[in-house]
């Protein structure tokens, strides 16, 4: 169950009436070797965000038709990827990141994984140059669009994206949302501070700082039409998911992998899953299908 702390803040975050003006991430293109690792090790298999990996790649895979080509923006280091790749093993996924040295990581997660449905290809993804348009069945990205440097890169981002998906296809995009108190993104970022490399630390701050607000998001949201609806988590947006209006079942075959990879997280990270499901559910996005 959430901390008594988690929901002070959230409550206190519900009813401030301030408003963070947003700070974009001194890196926008992740290079510097140490922050890479970091971001790296917290995302392994068996790093503090693993639980976090499954929840996105259930909710994305309710978007990827089987077969499809799906691009991912953002992929970093593919942690987040190579779950969405395991679960959905007969679709095809591109990695776009414009940071060669996430990319060299991506290769090693792949390598590790056993991944052979996965390529990796260095871009902008306010410019998807060399994509088609309407060539893809999908697009998934997870905490990568607090990247772009402002709105109108965020505009463009989503621009690109409608124009390379076929029509009626998928889409689910997941980020941070702009909270109104810094003491609410300094609560975050350092709730885990004990479990998580300082260098993390102070990454997850950064970026919770440099997140969107979500009428940002949602007004750079209006290139897509109403063929997406916007969610967030209970109370207070987060975390916020941008996903095709009519999702479709998901596939047996993936239910079975996402049950596989639930059963391989420790018994603290299923707990944090589930807090997890629970908080953007009561936000109104429930699981599309439960691992469990």
């Amino acid at each position: 169950m959430p901390s008594f702390s988690l929901l002070f803040n959230l409550v206190l975050d519900l009813a401030s009436r301030q408003r963070q003006v947003r700070v974009p991430e001194p890196e926008l293109v992740m290079t510097d070797p140490d922050a890479t690792q970091a971001f790296m090790r917290a995302g392994r298999e068996d790093g503090i965000l693993a639980f976090t990996y499954l929840y996105h790649a259930i909710q994305a895979s309710a978007v990827i038709p089987a077969g499809g080509r799906v691009l991912d923006l953002g992929c970093g280091p593919a942690n987040q990827l190579a779950v969405i790749a395991r679960l959905n093993p007969d679709a095809h996924f591109t990695g776009l990141d414009a940071s060669p040295e996430m990319l060299g990581l991506a290769d090693d997660t792949l390598q590790r994984c056993r991944l052979h449905n996965v390529t990796l290809q260095e871009g902008d993804m306010e410019r998807l140059a060399g994509i088609d348009d309407a060539s893809l069945d999908a697009v998934v990205s997870t905490i990568t669009l607090h990247h772009l440097p402002d709105t109108a890169a965020l505009a463009r981002c989503l621009t690109e994206v409608r124009r390379v998906l076929k029509p009626g296809g998928g889409l689910y995009l997941a980020d941070f949302g702009r909270l109104k108190r810094e003491a609410t993104q300094a609560f975050f970022a350092n709730e885990r501070s004990a479990e998580q490399p300082p260098l993390f630390t102070e990454g997850y701050y950064n970026s919770l700082r440099a997140a969107f607000s979500v009428a940002e998001l949602r007004e750079a949201a209006t290139v897509l039409g109403d063929a997406v609806r916007m969610h967030h988590t209970f109370l207070v947006p987060f975390l916020v998911a941008i996903r095709s209006r009519h999702p479709h079942r998901v596939r047996a075959t993936t239910q079975s992998a996402a049950r596989e990879v639930y059963r391989e997280l420790g018994a603290d990270q299923q707990r944090d899953f589930r807090d997890m499901v629970r908080f953007f559910a009561h936000g109104g996005f429930p699981l599309a299908c439960r691992p469990w």
